[in-house]
């Protein structure tokens, strides 16, 4: 198969469409499945309690921003160096869904804390990085609709985006480099896990039914941008006329 193929608006479109309903089916299922087996089949921590429970959605959240970022730099970087349409418009879709993540791997971060901690927010490495995560995506969208010219705007966006990326492995090693508050992977690789083998069923279950529901998500959104972008086609005036 041609890798260019899709490098057309009109069929990437096409292509998003077709996939998206797939991969919002099957996120729903595994959320089903992981939350039954995170909430209702996995033991209760003898440290934590059910506190711990809070992970089944932290973790995956956590995980998701840092890979949302990175394929939003991958994009980006494309863009540049191809001056590709289509993997602008991927980057630009990735961003909104990447600050939720970040957002939610705060947030639920916070709850679990004030139980395991005895405080919401401390000014921990993890926690600082992961911040500034969230605020690298927020910036790189308010970069983007500052600048009135779409072409303009790619660019700029891309280039914050790729001088952000470095932040992405300071947050992953920041409990190896740092003496932090925030505990140590549970789950690396080349290393066993120290977590139950249900409890980590339910984490990886809960991380794929996040990973295809960013990939829904982020179909739906480019599909939405390239229509944005392409409405003067004729293809594109053909397929709204046709709703």
């Amino acid at each position: 198969m041609n890798l260019f193929y899709f490098s057309a608006p009109a069929r990437f479109h096409a292509l998003a469409g077709r996939l998206m309903p797939w991969c919002a089916a099957i996120a729903v299922v595994l959320s089903a499945v992981g939350l039954f087996i995170g909430l209702g089949v996995a033991p209760t921590d003898f440290q934590q309690g059910d506190s711990y429970r809070i992970i089944f959605i932290h973790v995956p959240a956590a995980w998701m921003a840092m890979v949302l970022y990175v394929a939003m730099a991958f994009w980006s970087a494309v863009a540049i160096i191809f001056n590709a349409r289509v993997a602008a418009m991927l980057a630009q879709s990735i961003a909104p869904t990447g600050t939720l993540m970040a957002f939610l791997a705060l947030w639920t971060g916070a709850m679990w804390g004030k139980p395991t901690w005895g405080t919401w927010w401390v000014w921990d490495a993890r926690l600082t990085s992961t911040m500034l995560l969230l605020f690298l995506f927020v910036g790189v969208m308010a970069l983007r609709s500052a600048i009135h010219d779409e072409r303009r705007a790619d660019r700029a966006a891309g280039i914050l985006t790729l001088v952000g990326v470095l932040n992405v492995p300071i947050i992953y090693f920041s409990v190896v480099w740092w003496s932090t508050l925030h505990q140590g992977a549970s789950v690396s690789i080349g290393s066993s896990s120290r977590m139950a083998p249900v409890m980590l069923e339910a984490m990886l279950v809960m991380v794929f039914a996040f990973w295809f529901y960013a990939l829904a998500v982020v179909l739906a959104r480019v599909r939405t941008v390239i229509a944005d972008r392409e409405a003067d086609a004729a293809w594109c005036r053909q397929g709204l006329a046709a709703r």
